[in-house]
């Protein structure tokens, strides 16, 4: 759906010679790698199945003491790995039970980081991608219904400066919800712990 046209000098005014310039100002910091042993993968395990776990249950569930799992604990706060502890909301039970997604077309060199932020004010934008190919960003909404979802396009999206086009992809199903970090987690697990069981089997004597 192509929003509402907007001034040509308007837009010329805030375009520039480098309209990606401004998206670090507002993109996320790519994070290093981080090197972690199976402990530390089983106790992000636990803590992602159980966040409310007591240090005590956690070292009970490793065979190690709380003072060592306090220490594990904190090392992977200090180093990013745990970035906060939360709640899985159902957003069903909330009204806004499946996302919207929305594709976005920008001005011809304005700066995309401008539009990155002002979308992101927006509480119904969970979150925003600038991607490669056809369009310029990927946005994921939370909306309760199509009178909203009018809303939020008509007042809020298309009355910001910058956006040319945008295109709607309405929910119709979607697959049952999977916790990708616990299988992550539990793949990873498995691999360290098959790659140290062929370095023993390697290092045996025959």
């Amino acid at each position: 759906m192509p929003s509402p046209g907007r001034s040509a000098a308007t837009s010329r005014r805030r375009a520039g010679g480098a309209p990606l310039r401004t998206v670090r100002d507002s993109a996320v910091s790519p994070s290093p790698q981080v090197a972690l042993d199976v402990i530390d993968l089983r106790l992000l395990l636990l803590l992602r199945q159980d966040a409310r776990l007591s240090q005590r249950s956690l070292a009970r569930e490793l065979g190690m003491s709380a003072p060592a799992i306090a220490d594990r604990v904190a090392r992977l706060e200090r180093q990013g790995v745990i970035a906060g502890y939360g709640v899985r909301l159902n957003w069903g039970a909330l009204g806004y039970d499946s996302p919207v997604y929305l594709t976005i077309t920008a001005v011809q060199g304005y700066q995309q980081g401008t539009i990155m932020e002002k979308l992101a004010e927006l509480p119904e934008v969970d979150e925003v991608l600038l991607v490669t190919g056809a369009f310029d960003m990927l946005v994921r909404l939370r909306v309760r219904d199509v009178r909203h979802l009018r809303d939020l396009l008509l007042n809020r999206i298309w009355q910001i400066e910058g956006i040319q086009r945008t295109e709607t992809s309405i929910t119709i199903a979607q697959m049952k919800t999977k916790d990708t970090a616990e299988q992550l987690l539990a793949s990873m697990i498995d691999e360290q712990v098959g790659a140290k069981s062929a370095m023993q089997n390697e290092s045996a004597p025959r």
